[in-house]
């Protein structure tokens, strides 16, 4: 019962945190992380711990499957060199950058131990830049890039993790027995994916109530990551790229109100997630301090320090000098100049993936404890000493976005309005479509006046619409204090009303 209550306590603290994360225009993670500080330093916490080989699939199966069903294939097509050098490039030049900087200040701790903390702070997060990004413009590309980034920065930083891993466990390593099975890993990663998202396709509309189905998304985030991760394979590309191509198929398969239920269930899921691991970590620090008695605790707080200056200069050093460049080459106005590749660099907060592996770490490896602290401490101070300066930043760089996404989605929807004024002129004199066909002929003709073909998002009755719910919802609310009608019809009109006022709402108001 005290675990229930103080569990019901954390939530309602990270609840009061976000909510102030989102008035300054912070990321919610760097909230979270001074949050799970804290309670390192609360007396009379319990003693939660995780066990290591689910810490990894609890926290990443679900995450990177929600990253990857919001990736657009198409643009991490037309971006693959940025987000390639970011995920690849920068990922193996951290790794090997912290790996130095701990072997000269920890001699003593092994060669694979010191990869390992390479690996577990190389990825950057981007759910905390993203969370940042809500509150400012960003050209698209960059967004493109850093969602790319975090995508598949995951799988690369993974596989240096389990090779430390393993290379620590046995003592030795031979690149030449390891590197066939890493690459045959890496494609049939990449192959099973695909296939595993063909065959939920096909079962998916046999579970058509929003619930079951729901639930099925979760069982495919963690049934995906558990069979990869038995038969050897990359959980992070297996899960990658099966939400990728779920994502293709999926709007023929879906329901609209389960897909607009999912959404709000993803979204919470994440941030619970992000949530737990926080406070997990947290719950560690308090008993890692007291094993790192005297000396050993300033030997931490030394390598901490070192470990997270490394990350941001690693990063400043490998995406600066290249796009500076090469953007003075392309002129002013390219995406690639030096603004642009600043507000990359500086977007570069680690979060719940260094966690996570942190956590996965078996409880017998090599100094863990250190491992464990530097990494939080990494974590802490990206989030905190970037992810709070991030948004000033970007408004100093005034990036202008000339907001593509939403000139395709005006011109998809004058071609959508076109089709659905085709569709109503089958259907005679009917009064009802005649007043539609108006609607949407009045939209066509905003289209058609605006320079770049863009329909309004609103039909020209959506307002009136609107003030009539409204009037409704009032007349409803009036008979149900009244007593004539009762609570079972209430709701159910309730949620008419809804679905009808979200339907004539705009996205930004909504």
């Amino acid at each position: 019962m005290v675990i229930f209550e103080w569990i019901v306590a954390v939530l309602f603290g990270a609840v009061l945190l976000a909510a102030l994360a989102r008035r300054l225009g912070a990321p919610y993670p760097a909230f979270l992380a001074l949050g799970g500080a804290a309670l390192a330093f609360v007396p009379g916490v319990p003693d939660l711990t995780l066990d290591p080989e689910l810490a990894l699939a609890l926290f990443l199966a679900p995450v990177l499957l929600d990253a990857g069903y919001d990736t657009s294939l198409r643009d991490l097509k037309a971006n693959w060199r940025p987000i390639g050098g970011l995920a690849l490039g920068a990922v193996a030049a951290t790794t090997a950058a912290v790996a130095l900087v701990t072997h000269l200040l920890i001699p003593g701790m092994p060669i694979a131990a010191c990869i390992v903390l390479g690996a577990i702070v190389a990825p950057p997060d981007a759910v905390a830049a993203l969370s940042v990004l809500r509150h400012v413009t960003l050209p698209h590309r960059l967004t493109t890039i850093l969602r790319g980034e975090s995508l598949l920065n995951d799988a690369g930083s993974l596989m240096i993790y389990r090779l430390g891993v393993a290379a620590a466990a046995a003592g030795s390593f031979d690149p030449g027995k390891v590197a066939p099975a890493f690459l045959l890993g890496v494609v049939a990663s990449l192959v099973a994916g695909p296939l595993l998202a063909r065959v939920f396709v096909m079962i998916a509309p046999r579970f058509p109530d929003a619930a079951s189905a729901i639930v099925m998304q979760f069982v495919a985030a963690f049934g995906i990551w558990l069979v990869a991760e038995r038969m050897e394979l990359s959980g992070v590309l297996t899960v990658v790229s099966f939400a990728i191509t779920v994502a293709r198929y999926s709007p023929g398969i879906t329901a609209p109100r389960t897909r607009i239920v999912s959404y709000a269930v993803w979204e919470t899921a994440v941030f619970v997630l992000n949530v737990l691991a926080f406070v997990l970590v947290g719950l560690q620090i308090g008993p890692i301090l007291d094993r790192l008695a005297g000396d050993e605790q300033s030997r931490a707080l030394v390598l901490a320090a070192a470990v997270f200056a490394t990350v941001i200069v690693v990063r400043l050093l490998w995406v600066l000098p290249a796009n500076g460049l090469r953007g003075r080459a392309r002129g002013r106005d390219s995406s690639t100049g030096f603004k642009p590749a600043l507000a990359i660099s500086w977007a570069g907060m680690r979060g719940i993936v260094t966690i996570a592996t942190a956590l996965a770490l078996p409880h017998d490896f090599p100094e863990r404890d250190l491992i464990l602290f530097t990494a939080f401490c990494t974590v802490l101070g990206t989030l905190t000493v970037q992810g709070l300066t991030l948004k000033p930043l970007l408004r100093r760089l005034g990036l202008e976005d000339d907001d593509p996404v939403g000139i395709e989605t005006g011109q998809a929807r004058a071609e959508a309005y076109a089709a659905a004024l085709d569709s109503l002129k089958e259907t005679g004199e009917d009064g009802a479509a005649e007043a539609l066909r108006a609607e949407f002929a009045a939209a066509l003709a905003e289209a058609e006046s605006h320079e770049q073909g863009i329909a309004p998002e609103s039909l020209p009755a959506d307002a009136a619409r609107r003030r009539a719910i409204a009037a409704a919802r009032d007349t409803v609310l009036r008979l149900r204090r009244e007593g004539r009608i009762g609570d079972d019809a209430y709701y159910r009109l309730e949620e008419e009303f809804d679905w009808a006022e979200l339907n004539a709402t705009p996205r930004a108001e909504a």
